[in-house]
């Protein structure tokens, strides 16, 4: 029997909460492209989840070649962003709502950096209050799929054991972000960009469709 109560609700935001109409993909292999680099669809579905940052250093000839495909990157996923509207995965503020109603936190980790996820949030009319922390690969030493977005929003609401925490994303990266912070619930929704087959082989605790789908964290 489980006898740690679930505190924290730490999600993902681009697949998970904020529907992925294809605006990252397509701003990745814009980016990538303006650079002179190819990449097969294989090696952009990879880069999601982890910090865009590094995984486009990865990528490229140099880190300072990767720090311009990202720049590039951040770029043309705000042009795609304003030609496309954006909007929250059908049910994710119902289930903030009844987070909150069972008296759990909520906190947003992101591979974005603070500008994007800002503008990201204005345009889902996601205010201040929505979440009780938000942190952005920027802000942390590692990305995904190391723990520390999900550590420091952890210490950001004044908790000391990771198990009182359900993290929930929709990529392989999120799910080993998970499983090496030491959260209790490790949550993969198959709405985004990762399919059921390949966050089968993620560690986790439970896998469903969508945020609407959420297992009870009690």
């Amino acid at each position: 029997m489980r006898s740690t109560r679930c505190r924290l609700v730490a999600f993902d935001l681009a697949g998970t909460t904020m529907a992925d109409d294809g605006q990252v993909g397509a701003a990745l292999r814009l980016a990538l492209a303006e650079h002179g680099i190819r990449a097969g669809d294989d090696q952009i579905v990879a880069l999601r989840g982890r910090s865009k940052r590094l995984a486009l250093r990865e990528l490229a000839s140099s880190p300072g070649h990767g720090d311009a495909v990202y720049a590039a990157f951040l770029r043309r996923l705000r042009e795609t962003c304003n030609r496309r509207a954006i909007r929250a995965v059908p049910g994710a503020e119902a289930a903030f709502g009844r987070l909150r109603a069972a008296g759990m936190h909520l906190a947003l980790t992101t591979g974005f950096d603070r500008e994007t996820t800002n503008a990201l949030l204005t345009s889902l009319g996601w205010t201040a209050g929505t979440f009780d922390a938000i942190v952005c690969s920027d802000e942390v030493r590692y990305g995904r799929p190391a723990p520390d977005m999900i550590l420091k929003a952890m210490t950001t609401i004044g908790m000391r054991d990771a198990r009182g925490i359900a993290s929930v994303g929709d990529t392989t990266a999120d799910l080993c972000a998970g499983r090496n912070a030491g959260v209790g619930w490790n949550v993969g929704v198959w709405s985004g960009a990762h399919a059921r087959g390949r966050l089968l082989l993620a560690p986790h605790t439970h896998l469903v469709e969508s945020i609407r789908d959420l297992p009870e964290f009690s």
